[in-house]
């Protein structure tokens, strides 16, 4: 699936969803980091590679860079996740 055929909640919906994400070493593979999105209570609700949103925010100053992570996620957070 592309990204253009993905439809994403919107950021308001989003946030409303989402209570945590957190960085974890992906159990599939342990040299690999991902970003996990857990629901306000505490459901997975979906994941995103740690690498490839550092790299989408690597122009970023340090300082902003947590919130610039989190904007990026509440932005691209998969509508499908409101029917877990």
């Amino acid at each position: 699936m592309t990204d253009s055929e993905i439809k994403y909640l919107s950021v308001e919906e989003a946030a409303k969803l989402v209570g945590a994400i957190q960085e974890e070493e992906d159990i599939e593979r342990q040299d690999r980091r991902i970003l996990t999105v857990y629901s306000r209570d505490d459901r997975e609700v979906c994941w995103f590679d740690y690498d490839e949103i550092m790299e989408i925010v690597k122009d970023v100053a340090k300082g902003e860079k947590q919130e610039a992570v989190q904007d990026y996620i509440l932005a691209h957070i998969p509508d499908w996740t409101l029917e877990l």
